[in-house]
C-alpha cells in the first residue's frame, strides 16, 4: 500500500470531510389519524400503536 510522503494539512482534510452531512428524516402524514411521523416506522397515538395507517397494538384499559 502506498503511503503519503508528507502529512496532509488540516485544511485539506476538512475539505474532504465537508461532504459528509446528516440529512433530515423523511416525514409522512397518516391519513387515518392525521399525525406526522417518520416514514416506515410505527407511531403512537393516545397509547395505541399504529403502522401504515392500521392499529397494531391497542392501549391497555386501566381500571
Amino acid at each position: 500500500m502506498p503511503n503519503p510522503k508528507r502529512r496532509h494539512s488540516k485544511t485539506r482534510s476538512k475539505k474532504r470531510r465537508t461532504h459528509y452531512k446528516a440529512s433530515l428524516p423523511t416525514l409522512a402524514k397518516c391519513n387515518v389519524t392525521g399525525v406526522v411521523h417518520r416514514m416506515h416506522r410505527a407511531y403512537e397515538v393516545d397509547g395505541n400503536l399504529f403502522y401504515n395507517g392500521k392499529l397494531v397494538v391497542e392501549a391497555k384499559a386501566e381500571a
